[in-house]
């Protein structure tokens, strides 16, 4: 199975990855920093996986990069930023860089992508928590969150008829270096445990939103529930 990681770099993308690697598929790694993806390619190597690199800024010549990652079988979109606590609600271009990273960008390359992947292929993009109701701390987050499932939603129902997958896959807090400035609660994850989750999610022929891990779905019902007059005094 050829498995195209795009954002390889992150706690997640390494940790979806690493059990692919221990089950001999055959990785294409994608990211800007030469010496992180290196690294995280050499550890894949290690662990069984057939691994090759591509150095490149998934903000920047989408079609080049697609005119180079062939037709995958999987491909797991991993990029994105939480943004400067202190600027991305704040600063336009801060807030407009968020929206190119965690939105613009997928929408290109997988716009691009999609026709190329062969019948049983699978999209699995990380979405988050974030985009099911816009939240003062992270507006500009959530923003690029909710427009990425729905673009993610309008590819799934244009892609059935080809037999290529969607995935919209939503973590909620998770303890990873986006994430480091953040007290932990119980209600973090690992990025061992959503890992875990995306691959069960690609190996059950799931075509739809996971929530990782489950409970987040009942969690996001209750706070889609209440009522805007409610929600906008909260404190979260």
């Amino acid at each position: 199975m050829k498995v195209l990681v795009l954002g390889a770099t992150s706690a997640i993308a390494q940790a979806a990855a690493r059990i692919w690697a221990e089950r001999g598929e055959e990785l294409l790694l994608v990211a800007r920093d030469p010496q992180k993806l290196a690294a995280v390619a050499d550890d894949l190597r290690t662990r069984g996986g057939t691994v090759a690199t591509l150095v490149h800024d998934l903000n920047e010549d989408a079609a080049g990069l697609v005119a180079q990652v062939g037709a995958p079988d999987v491909v797991l979109l991993a990029q994105g930023m939480l943004g400067d606590p202190n600027r991305r609600d704040r600063d336009p271009d801060h807030a407009e860089l968020i929206l190119r990273t965690n939105l613009v960008s997928p929408l290109r390359l997988l716009t691009l992508l999609a026709p190329a992947l062969p019948a049983g292929a699978c999209i699995a993009a990380l979405s988050s928590v974030a985009g099911d109701r816009g939240r003062a701390k992270v507006g500009a987050y959530g923003a690029s969150k909710a427009g990425l499932d729905s673009f993610l939603s309008a590819l799934r129902q244009r892609l059935q008829a080809s037999g290529v997958r969607v995935l919209a896959l939503k973590p909620g807090f998770v303890d990873t270096p986006m994430t480091a400035a953040l007290p932990k609660t119980a209600l973090f994850a690992s990025p061992a445990q959503i890992g875990g989750g995306i691959v069960r999610a690609v190996d059950a022929g799931r075509d739809a939103v996971v929530y990782l891990p489950w409970w987040w779905r009942l969690i996001m019902l209750a706070i889609k529930a209440l009522p805007e007059r409610v929600f906008k005094r909260l404190k979260f």
